[in-house]
């Protein structure tokens, strides 16, 4: 049986011992950011991994892309699964316009979380 992504193929993930090098902790520390709603992982080819878009790596180290905690956490608190703000996040919106992800990248993240509280309640 196949394994199916829940993200395209053209989504760079980055395995999760690479995001704590980059975060410059250790990987239990990544896995409590996804327990906690900071990050969310998946699995692709056998292999927990985080899309490369939910760091911000324009300083000198790596952190977590402002505004996406929060979008999570509105999320998840209106009933998404982990799979389906993974979805959300990386599918194209002709309104904003690209990917909720591209726009909290942008720093359009106030944006973002009120179209998520708009769908989650």
């Amino acid at each position: 049986m196949s394994e199916v992504s829940v993200l395209t193929d053209d989504v760079v993930t980055l395995p999760v011992s690479e995001v704590a090098t980059l975060l410059n902790q250790p990987e239990s520390r990544v896995h409590q950011l996804v327990r906690d709603g900071h990050l969310l992982s998946l699995r692709r080819d056998k292999e927990v991994v985080v899309p490369a878009d939910f760091l911000d790596t324009t300083e000198q180290r790596a952190e977590v892309v402002k505004g996406l905690p929060g979008t999570i956490t509105v999320l998840r608190d209106g009933g998404f699964t982990d799979d389906e703000i993974l979805r959300w996040l990386f599918t194209e919106d002709d309104s904003l316009p690209g990917t909720p992800m591209a726009s909290i990248c942008a720093g359009r993240h106030r944006e973002v979380k009120r179209r998520a509280q708009a769908m989650a309640f």
